[in-house]
């Protein structure tokens, strides 16, 4: 059960633990003015964050000793728990008005979608790693996964989630590209889903008005485009080396989710561009160590593991920080290791602790 000898990669795990440390900096300053009106203290936010990121941490220890094939026989049990949350939080979640994308679970909100990321990356690598050529096979090989992956696509759309809806797909078309699916079937399946794709965006007149504000924000600047002009105000007001550590002015109720989906943001200004272009090259890092590990493991399922593992936190980041510098439409999904959000914390770290276990058995 547990990996003897062989060494972690330090340098993804140095790059974890400094966006760790840094989200929790990011966190308290961003949050402290809304933890003191929302709940008489600066430090509300961030100690929520903090037992989260201990507990995260002790996961990821804990899974860097534990060899990763253990994880191969829970891959069909995990996924029928995930799809049982999915349809759980739909009845029984929390959230804002008509969202519902939070289980409450001893004073901490457990977001199903986030753990289904993991879930869905671990079971398709499993399933690729079993068929080997089979994969290429489209009815026996790649329907099945393109079906699991629609139910669990249209679950995370109901409560909505478009952005980490759009996430689990790509981690998925990620391992299946790598795992020897025929390209040419992804690309029918892709042209398939493209009016599907298209009739999401039309049939809510909120999610066409994002896309209108992506592409000129300054056309309705009090409300739809209200979110990229304040954070594109933060970012360039931070300058070269930001206004300073804890000076943010958009954290006054001017940016929306400052302390979540919107950090960047806030650390471009208070951090400058200097700041900013660190955190980028953190994620390249990760980015470029995940598939490092992914190239040199020991065996087929840990080389889809570790592309899974990696595409799913670097296409986040990325996502997440497209859409705070205006390259992209808006949609809700948190800074992985930075934004304030215990789930995708967890989530993130438990990922890095598989990868770290698969970097101690690699070979050389």
């Amino acid at each position: 059960m547990f990996t003897k000898g062989g060494k972690p990669d330090l340098v993804l795990f140095l790059a974890v633990i400094i966006l760790v440390s840094l989200g929790l900096v990011m966190v308290f300053s961003a949050s402290s003015v809304m933890g003191l009106a929302d709940a008489g203290n600066p430090y509300y936010y961030v100690q929520r964050q903090t037992i989260l990121a201990v507990v995260g941490l002790v996961i990821l220890f804990i899974l860097m000793k534990v060899d990763y094939h253990v994880f191969k026989p829970l891959a069909l049990p995990g996924l029928v728990i995930s799809l049982a949350l999915l349809v759980l939080v739909l009845f029984i979640g929390t959230g804002t008005g008509s969202v519902h994308r939070w289980i409450r679970i001893m004073g901490f909100n457990l977001q199903p979608s986030e753990l289904a990321k993991l879930v869905m990356v671990n079971y398709v690598a499993v399933y690729l790693a079993n068929k080997r050529d089979g994969a290429r096979k489209f009815f026996t090989g790649l329907l099945p996964i393109l079906v699991i992956t629609a139910v669990q696509f249209v679950l995370i759309m109901l409560e909505p989630d478009f952005g980490t809806a759009v996430s689990l797909v790509f981690s998925v078309l990620v391992v299946l590209f790598a795992g020897g699916v025929h390209l040419g079937q992804l690309v029918f399946v892709g042209m398939l889903s493209a009016p599907v794709l298209a009739y999401l965006l039309i049939m809510k007149e909120y999610r066409m008005k994002r896309i209108f504000a992506f592409l000129d924000p300054w056309s309705d600047p009090t409300d739809t485009g209200w979110n990229v002009i304040q954070s594109l105000l933060a970012i360039g007001s931070g300058g070269l080396f930001g206004l300073g550590l804890g000076r943010s002015r958009q954290k006054f109720s001017y940016l929306p989710e400052h302390h979540t989906d919107f950090i960047f943001a806030i650390l471009c200004e208070e951090l400058g561009f200097l700041g900013g272009a660190a955190v980028i090259l953190l994620f390249f890092v990760l980015a470029w160590r995940g598939l490092r590990i992914a190239m040199r493991a020991p065996d087929l399922y840990g080389t889809l593991l570790a592309i899974g593992i990696t595409s799913m936190i670097a296409f986040q980041a990325l996502l997440n920080i497209g859409v705070v510098t205006g390259s992209l439409p808006v949609t809700g999904i948190p800074l992985p290791f930075i934004s304030h959000g215990g789930s995708s914390l967890l989530v993130s770290l438990t990922g890095i602790g598989v990868l770290l276990n698969i970097s101690r058995q690699c070979q050389d």
